[in-house]
């Protein structure tokens, strides 16, 4: 049955995870809103209007028709907040997330809503994708505050720019009850909230001075052992992955646990991530049509998705796939990571070089999935009963449709047992399924799906990893490389720095560490194929502009500026979907100093020796910190 989002959680979310210690706890928020209802009072003329129709951002764009007089994110916005004493109303989403889609159905273009938030709040609109940093800043406070977040992302900010109570999607109903309390708190004991607010920020803040540049002896053993320890516990043994009853890839956490694998052969954790794999790559979560990955599931068993699709998951899993080739010695992973390239190269395509953001979940009709679902009259239709007879096995098409809308292909059966089952040669099995595949294709050539155009510097990046590292085995990948590494360099590198995006001659977004680091990264690992030794420069550049704009002696920050105060360095960033980028940063750093820079060794180490007792405290949210450390002990790079 398929999962739906309630009050207390939502489906485009990130994992939970356990709260941090000591100074990190934040007090729960939510006793502020026990208070009478406010009747919504009509919307005042006061002068705001919507300001994001035609916008750049397609995600913002399509919010520029909606009542609410929704505000770019910037100083214009704090400013009259500050100037009208109005709490700050910031909603974060994306183009391809379908629950930012039902939140603006439901609440953003109903009327009486709109009058409430144009009434009371300043109301801003963010692309999560542009503003990558503050988009972190305010899951880290939500996440703190709640155990769990993200998207739709909702978070009033006091007009200082302090966080004060953070949700993610509510029913209208219940987001309507949200705003008329939350105004009458602040108008009758808004001194008290301002205090909380602030005294919440300040406990968002943290910083640690390196240890030094020689990293402890033990200190990789120990630091993968808790991972392990942890991981296993959060572990599926049944169907592989962490937590449930939705289940997100986690590379992050995977690349760490190949490493520690590599370090220290253990059959249990070996048996684990080949489960994961191989049901990451069978089941749901993968198209088994047109390639790629969808970002999650909402089931146990990776059988039914959430249908967006994301450039930087099959980036990311393109990479680990091919890692876990290497290492597991496992051909067929592979196969998966070059038919992800294949995907992203052909159908993520950008009009200018590069790959572009995301494929949407919802389709032109606004059917979650209606891109990728079949119904029973569709395959009779479609499928020859030759070709039907292997697809229903191959494919498990023999039972009712999983959802409403038809069948979501996933392999249920291998077709070797498909063709002892039916008494064909396992070759004429094959043949019969690329009859149906060609004829499923085809049909879906004649259906839409909505695509998010922005090209992004940071996925971008991690695109080029993934299509060098496969260059190194498979030359046909490298032209692909090619293209995104003359988009990154001659439209996003300008006068020694990074631009998010483009549109046109227009910067889209601010560059955050995340830009800087996965571009590096990606560069890097392009410069190391024959022929492209030149690069290596480049790649060292925007490292270099990775360390200079955002580390310090207390640590990482993810942004050169920002409009929220408290916002620290930190000696530690946590994982998110992708792995942190202080980390990428590190490890590139260091994979560099191995081919021949003794300097950037030393800098890796010492911002890689801080805070041991938050790793050991919480390991699986600092996997590729880990992972990093791990790798410090090895003499060459991957």
């Amino acid at each position: 049955m398929r999962a739906r989002a309630t009050a207390t959680g939502v489906l485009d979310r990130r994992l939970p995870r356990r709260p941090r210690s000591g100074g990190h706890r934040l007090p729960r928020l939510i006793a502020l809103l026990l208070v009478a209802i406010l009747t919504p009072a009509a919307a005042e003329d006061d002068g705001l209007r919507n300001r994001l129709a035609g916008h750049s951002s397609p995600y913002l764009a399509m919010h520029g028709e909606d009542p609410v007089h929704w505000q770019d994110w910037g100083p214009d916005a704090l400013e009259r907040a500050r100037r009208e004493d109005k709490l700050l109303y910031v909603s974060v989403g994306y183009f391809s997330c379908h629950w930012c889609h039902v939140m603006q159905r439901e609440s953003f273009q109903d009327a009486t809503i709109a009058a409430l938030i144009n009434r009371h709040f300043i109301p801003v609109k963010v692309d999560r994708e542009l503003q990558p940093a503050l988009d972190a800043q305010l899951i880290e406070f939500v996440e703190a505050s709640r155990g769990y977040s993200g998207w739709p992302l909702n978070v009033f900010l006091t007009p200082e720019g302090h966080p004060l109570i953070g949700v993610v999607y509510l029913p209208p109903d219940q987001f309507r009850d949200l705003l008329s309390k939350l105004q009458v708190r602040w108008s009758e004991q808004r001194a008290e909230m301002q205090r909380i607010a602030r005294r919440t920020g300040q406990a968002l803040s943290s910083g640690s001075r390196s240890l030094g540049p020689e990293l402890p002896p033990k200190l990789a053993g120990e630091l993968s052992r808790a991972l392990q320890e942890v991981s296993m516990q959060l572990a599926d043994p049944l169907e592989g992955g962490f937590g449930g009853p939705n289940k997100f890839p986690q590379v992050p956490q995977l690349q760490a646990l190949l490493a520690v694998l590599q370090q220290r052969p253990d059959r249990e954790l070996e048996d684990f991530l080949r489960l994961t794999l191989d049901h990451m790559a069978e089941r749901g979560l993968r198209d088994h049509l047109r390639g790629g990955f969808f970002r999650y599931v909402v089931d146990p068993s990776w059988s039914v998705p959430h249908f967006e699709k994301m450039l930087y998951d099959n980036a990311l899993l393109a990479t680990l796939y091919l890692q876990a080739a290497a290492r597991l010695d496992e051909p067929r992973y592979r196969a998966v990571a070059f038919d992800t390239l294949d995907f992203m190269t052909a159908h993520m395509d950008g009009a200018e070089g590069g790959l572009l953001a995301s494929l949407s979940a919802v389709d032109d009709a606004g059917v979650e999935g209606g891109f990728y679902l079949w119904s029973d009259q569709e395959l009779e239709k479609l499928l020859p009963e030759p070709s039907a007879q292997v697809a229903r096995l191959h494919w498990g098409l023999d039972g009712p449709p999983e959802l409403p809308e038809g069948h979501h292909l996933g392999v249920a059966m291998g077709l070797e047992d498909v063709a002892e089952q039916l008494g064909i040669e396992p070759e004429e099995a094959q043949a019969r399924l690329g009859l149906a595949r060609r004829a499923l294709r085809q049909a879906q050539e004649r259906r839409s799906l909505p695509r998010d155009t922005k090209i992004l510097a940071g996925w971008n990046g991690l695109a080029l990893e993934a299509l060098s590292r496969a260059a190194a085995e498979e030359p046909r990948f490298r032209a692909a490389a090619q293209e995104i590494r003359d988009h990154l360099l001659e439209r996003l590198w300008q006068d020694g720095r990074l631009l998010r995006a483009r549109a046109g001659a227009d910067e889209l977004g601010s560059a955050s560490l995340e830009d800087y680091a996965y571009v590096a990264a990606g560069l890097w690992h392009w410069s190391r194929l024959p022929g492209n030794e030149a690069d290596r420069v480049k790649a060292r550049q925007v490292l270099d502009q990775a360390w200079a704009r955002f580390h310090g002696p207390l640590g990482w920050r993810l942004s050169e500026q920002s409009l929220l105060p408290h916002v620290a360095y930190d000696p530690l960033l946590p994982d998110g979907p992708m792995p942190a980028p202080a980390a990428v940063v590190i490890d590139t750093t260091r994979d560099m100093a191995a081919a021949g820079d003794p300097a950037l060794r030393e800098r890796a180490r010492a911002a890689l020796n801080v805070a041991p007792e938050r790793l050991r405290e919480s390991p699986f949210r600092y996997a590729s910190h880990i992972r990093a450390v791990v790798r410090a002990g090895r003499p060459s790079p991957e």
